[in-house]
């Protein structure tokens, strides 16, 4: 049977009953924590929609898992919250849908929602609104509290990221409040919004409080029944840099406020920006396309922080135009006055419009223009308009250095560009304009970089080429301005002016690259030639050329000689001539090897040797032919072809050195038909006009006889084109018609157009001749002055050619002549002075002197008369002596003293007087017996053929009275 079962000790039930109720709390606590989170809610998902729809007064949809939990507050959870539909109303679509429920509400078994978090959605609110529709609170927000969590809202095209709002209603009559904060743009915004009900006439207040980046702006109004919304705007901040594309500083600004479902308007600003204050108006254009438009007016403003803080902004998030208006704006260190304009910034594209300024110098300037890429690293391309009277002072205070140029360039102008601009470089693609009168046009590009790079094509109607440089700045330094830079140079000028010459159709094509300059052609016209030049110059401390060509050539040389020193080489026949010129070269700046050619009409030169140019100094050798000698002369001299000089060539070689102050010719050679030259000679720049200086040597000097009847006016202005001082020396002269003077040597000395020679000296047949000679051509009328001496000479023939002359002796004397006149028939008609001679030993040939006195002692007066008269009319009569003095007075020589000496004999003298201007005479020479009177010779009429008269009339009356 049996046992039966132990009984349970006393007291245990209880403490179990004890137990029980001790843990039934937990039990219940376990139930509510556990039970809702083990239970499927999503059996029950369309039932909690058409909740959440009743509540929010929106369509819901639940496409994710629902979830209940009691503890530690009631809580319903959806996911894939769909609110709202596709009428163009509030869109929201969320990870989740948090509803906190009501306890009591919840213990009737009843969901009564107190608050609504929306977690991860994105909200989408229509922009702009319907037309007339009013802003109304939705009526789940009475007696309900609202958040949003993690979530983005899209207002029309605007995003707002990172949203976490609060909206609390306290009751149907209580004021809407909306705190909270969101990310735009990278910032971090906090706002707080408080949206009262409206009243009877659907008018509601409403402000709003916008904070972030250090900044803050607040709008208090009303909105209207009708849409939209009126009210006042104020705020500030400690960095408008935080908030727009600006430069730090602080802001503040104060105006109204107006709100429509296209456009937000804030009109009548007062504003100060960093301690400029301005005043301006702001729209905000919300439809079709969001756009921002701002208009300042301000005093004064610094644009190199806007300009920089604009080059570092990014893309603005909507497009963006601002009007600003400044009596005063500073700009890279320029003062811009008037300064007036609009910018238009739309995503990457920014757009100038009717910019305009007045820059110092009173210049005028407007600009158009617009750019392409992101602001700062784009291209802009813009058409810019100037007009000025003092573009020296714009230009010196845009940077542009023009100390030292000539005042008179850059004066006035006016002109339009083209302009694109991006980081790599400044094009003009088009530039007209017209400077101080004259047009100009072309275009350039300049490229940046360590080594910046210029190309640059201009065309002037007239272009001055001096001035541009400062005086006296040297090569080092013109180097120095264009060693860090390249450059690619087409100029070309109608009509170009440099140093008083006028060019024509001038062209340059020129490159500078890595200090390379390379000339490739420059080219013009000049006094009606052609000239061109080409070659290479590598810059530096010791400039290097390479491929060094110049060519000149003329149809007719006298417009280009004329624009050499003086009067004279325009006026030679040879100027009619042709001209052609060719020089090359290549070597180091100061030592330029050299070769060139020049050929003027038949007339040939050479050079080779090198050129100096810092100094600039040639130095080589140089030849001159010519066919014609004679002809040559004549087409130099416009001299008809003298008879003295023989026919042939002429040809000079010479060791050389030129430069702008001197020309030396050392060592030369000249072989001239028959003339011969050689010697050293100097033409250096004196004081007033050219000197020449040297000596020079010749075997044999033709020169050329002088009629002295000829009535034409002497050529002495060459007399004045130079200075010369010469050293003259010649082992035979042969002047046409005077004897042989060997051994001849003279200092020639002209000055002032008086020609002078002097220290005169050589042998003159076996004895010694001395002189001077001094001839004024700058006189007027000209003088001439001339001085000899003559000792030993010895005469071999008849020295005047004269029916009665001498025909030996050794002959000494001086003269002292003078003489004044255009002409040489008026110098032999002015000619006044002294002549001495003195013949010894010598031979009397047309008369036979002995002989005549012989025949007088004859008794018979018939014999002794016919022996006088053959005495006379024929023989010779050698003398011991025969001294000779005149006195020469306006072209008449008068012999003062004529007493000729014979042996055994009281012997002879000569009287009478000579007229040389008018090329006659009359000379007695006379002899006296011991006893009897006189009788002679009577020589009278013309020069060249005198007649012979025996004079004995008077010894024959004395006869016959004997």
């Amino acid at each position: 049977m049996p046992r039966p079962a132990p009984s349970a000790p006393p007291g245990r039930g209880r403490w179990l009953a004890l137990g029980a109720l001790a843990l039934l709390p937990l039990l219940v606590l376990a139930g509510l924590w556990f039970g809702p989170r083990l239970t499927d809610w999503n059996e029950h998902r369309d039932r909690l929609a058409i909740l959440a729809a009743g509540r929010l007064g929106q369509p819901v949809t639940l496409a994710g898992p629902v979830r209940l939990a009691l503890l530690p507050q009631p809580m319903l959870e959806a996911g894939g919250v769909t609110i709202g539909g596709p009428d163009g109303e509030i869109s929201i679509e969320a990870r989740a849908l948090r509803l906190r429920l009501d306890w009591a509400a919840l213990l009737r078994l009843e969901l009564e929602p107190r608050e609504v978090a929306v977690v991860g959605a994105e909200i989408r609110l229509p922009w702009p609104p319907a037309p007339g529709q009013p802003f109304r609170p939705p009526p789940w927000l009475t007696g309900l509290q609202g958040r949003i969590q993690d979530s983005r809202i899209i207002l029309g095209q605007v995003a707002l990221e990172q949203v976490e709002a609060d909206l609390a209603a306290g009751g149907p009559a209580d004021a809407l409040r909306i705190d909270g904060q969101f990310r735009w743009r990278q910032t971090e915004v906090a706002f707080e919004t408080t949206l009262g009900r409206p009243g009877w006439d659907g008018i509601a207040p409403l402000a709003l409080t916008l904070s972030g980046a250090r900044a803050s702006v607040s709008a208090s109004g009303v909105l209207l029944p009708e849409g939209g919304f009126e009210g006042s705007l104020q705020g500030g901040g400690s960095d408008l840099a935080a908030l727009l594309p600006a430069p730090p500083g602080s802001f503040r600004l104060r105006g109204r406020l107006s709100v429509t479902a296209e456009l937000l308007a804030a009109e009548d600003l007062s504003l100060d920006i960093a301690g400029s204050p301005a005043r301006g108006a702001a729209t905000l254009r919300v439809s079709p396309v969001p756009r921002l438009d701002i208009a300042l007016q301000t005093g004064r403003v610094e644009l190199d922080p806007w300009v920089a803080a604009l080059r570092g902004a990014g893309g603005p998030p909507l497009p963006f135009g601002l009007d600003l208006t400044a009596e005063a704006a500073q700009l890279r260190g320029v003062t811009l006055r008037r300064l007036r304009g609009a910018l238009s910034l739309d995503g990457e594209r920014l757009t100038l419009t009717n910019i305009g300024a007045l820059l110092p110098g009173d210049t005028e300037i407007e600009l158009d223009g617009a750019t392409t890429g992101r602001p700062g690293a784009g291209r802009l391309e813009a058409a810019l308009r100037f007009r000025g009277e003092g573009l020296r002072a714009t230009l010196a205070a845009l940077g542009l250095p023009l100390e030292g140029t000539d005042p008179s360039h850059l004066r006035r102008g006016e002109g339009r560009l083209r302009l694109t601009l991006d980081e790599n470089q400044a094009a003009i693609p088009e530039f007209t304009a017209t400077l101080d009168g004259n047009r100009v046009s072309g275009a350039g590009v300049l490229r940046f970089g360590p080594r910046p790079a210029l190309g640059l094509g201009l065309n002037f109607e007239k272009l001055a080429l001096d001035g541009w440089l400062p005086s006296g700045i040297g090569w080092p330094a013109i180097q120095a301005r264009l060693a860090g830079i390249d450059a690619n140079l087409r100029l070309s000028a109608e009509q170009a002016e440099w140093r008083g010459l006028t060019f024509q159709g001038l062209s340059a094509d020129a490159a500078l690259e890595n200090g390379r300059l390379t000339a490739r052609r420059l080219a013009a016209r000049l006094a009606e030639s052609e000239l061109a030049l080409s070659g290479v110059a590598q810059l530096g401390p010791a400039p290097r050329l390479t491929d060094l060509a110049l060519e000149v050539s003329a149809p007719v040389a006298a417009p280009l000689l004329a624009l050499l020193p003086g009067g004279w080489p325009d006026h030679m026949p040879i100027a009619g001539a042709p001209l052609s010129l060719r020089l090359s070269g290549s070597g180091p700046a100061g030592a330029l090897a050299l070769r060139g050619g020049l050929e003027l009409g038949d007339l040939r030169a050479e050079l080779n040797g090198t050129l100096d140019l810092a100094l600039p100094r040639y130095a080589g050798a140089l030849t001159l032919r010519h066919p014609g000698a004679p002809r040559l002369l004549a087409e130099l001299a416009s001299l008809a072809l003298p008879g003295w000089l023989d026919e042939g060539s002429l040809s000079l070689i010479a060791n050389v050195a030129l430069s702008p102050q001197e020309l030396t010719a050392e060592n030369f050679d000249l072989v001239a038909a028959g003339l011969r030259l050689s010697g050293q000679l100097s033409l250096a720049q004196g004081a007033r006009q050219p000197r020449l200086t040297g000596r020079v040597s010749a075997e044999r000097l033709l020169l050329p006889g002088l009629d002295w009847r000829s009535r034409e006016p002497m050529v002495l202005e060459g007399l004045q084109l130079l200075d010369a001082e010469l050293a003259l020396a010649a082992q035979r002269v042969e002047p046409v018609g005077l004897p042989v003077l060997e051994q001849a040597s003279a200092t020639l000395r002209l000055q002032d157009g008086t020609l002078a020679l002097e220290g005169l000296r050589g042998q003159l047949a076996g004895g010694r001749l001395s002189g001077a000679l001094r001839l004024d051509g700058a006189a007027s009328p000209p003088t001439l002055a001339v001085q000899g001496n003559v000792s030993g000479v010895a005469l071999t023939g008849p020295l005047t050619g004269l029916p009665l002359d001498l025909s030996a002796g050794r002959v000494e004397g001086e003269v002292r002549l003078r003489a004044t006149g255009h002409s040489p028939a008026a110098l032999l008609a002015t000619l006044e002075g002294q002549a001495r001679f003195s013949v010894r030993d010598g031979i009397l040939a047309g008369a036979d002197l002995r002989g005549a006195l012989a025949a007088a002692e004859r008794t018979d007066s018939g014999t002794a008369e016919a022996g006088l008269r053959a005495a006379l009319g024929d023989g010779a009569t050698a003398f011991e002596a025969f001294d000779l003095a005149a006195r020469i007075q306006s072209g008449r020589a008068v012999l003062e003293q004529g007493r000729m000496a014979m042996a055994e004999t009281a012997g002879a003298t000569l009287a009478g007087e000579v007229d040389l201007a008018r090329a006659g005479m009359d000379l007695m020479l006379a002899l006296r017996d011991a006893e009897g009177p006189e009788f002679g010779l009577r020589l009278t009429g013309p020069l060249p053929l005198p007649r012979r008269v025996p004079e004995l009339a008077p010894w024959l009356r004395w006869r016959a009275e004997r």
